[in-house]
């Protein structure tokens, strides 16, 4: 069963930039696609964006499209979240899950808080 370890999160003004990592245990990190979600104070989970167990394919969530990148480096197993001209409103707990789609239904990390000010 994997685990996933997330962090690099911290308080960053508007406009700045912060690079989340998810680190993997278990089994083999390269046989899967991996998925980075957020959870903003009184709002429900929602998908941020995946890559898949190659790196060739990424999906993303409209609102964070053209500010957000993710890779991996499977050597490290290691998914990353490049998140740039960050805006209040991605304040939210991130946290990554092992899939491709937009939702997940198994067990969460304890995730890494971003809180980006005004």
């Amino acid at each position: 069963q994997v685990r996933l370890v997330e962090s690099g999160g911290g308080l960053v003004q508007a406009g700045g930039s912060l690079r989340l990592s998810c680190a993997a245990s278990g089994r083999t990190f390269s046989s899967y696609a991996l998925g980075w979600f957020r959870q903003a104070p009184g709002k429900e989970r929602e998908f941020v964006g995946a890559i898949n167990w190659s790196g060739t394919n990424r999906r993303y969530a409209a609102s964070v499209k053209g500010r957000f990148t993710i890779s991996r480096d499977n050597a490290k197993n290691t998914v990353y979240l490049q998140m740039n001209s960050l805006r209040p409103e991605d304040t939210a707990v991130y946290y990554c899950a092992p899939t491709y789609e937009s939702s997940w239904y198994g067990d969460w990390g304890q995730g890494t808080q971003v809180t980006v000010s005004s």
